[in-house]
């Protein structure tokens, strides 16, 4: 660290802390060169999260693509949009640290997590995702669904 004061690279580390949120370090330095005491902050850097589509290109991951996909499957349905948002971002946390992940994996994982809360909304974004053509490719998906999960009780 360059001392603010005399712009001397020389310094020690006179106390280390740890932020609230664990985030953040806090390091209070004193400069050996004129004794003038300063704070850095340490962070962790992120590897940004990049999205191969299935084109070849790559592209930065937004989040906001997930919430719009999953608010048209779940359209006139009984799915608030902060659980939607809450889908998304859990979506968002399993893919932190991947460096590079692919449209596929990402779809998967809207799978999953529509299969959970809402089957009509999986079938939807099913057909989009999957790229449904004829009326047995939805006899096909909720086939599978429907051995997937248990039978309702009425």
């Amino acid at each position: 660290m360059r001392c603010p004061n005399c712009s001397s690279v020389d310094d020690k580390v006179v106390d280390s802390r740890a932020s609230e949120d664990g985030a953040t370090i806090r390091r209070r330095r004193e400069c050996l060169t004129c004794g003038r005491r300063f704070t850095t902050y340490e962070r962790l850097e992120e590897t940004p999260l990049v999205v191969l589509k299935r084109s070849g290109q790559r592209e930065s991951f937004d989040r906001t693509k997930i919430v719009v996909g999953l608010r048209a499957a779940a359209k006139s349905r009984p799915l608030p949009d902060d659980e939607l948002e809450t889908i998304a971002t859990a979506i968002e946390e399993q893919l932190i640290g991947s460096g590079e992940v692919s449209t596929e994996r990402i779809g998967l994982l809207v799978l999953d997590q529509l299969r959970e809360v809402d089957h009509v909304a999986y079938v939807r974004f099913a057909s989009v995702y999957k790229g449904f053509d004829e009326a047995a490719d939805f006899e096909r998906e909720l086939t599978l669904l429907t051995k997937a999960t248990a039978p309702k009780q009425h």
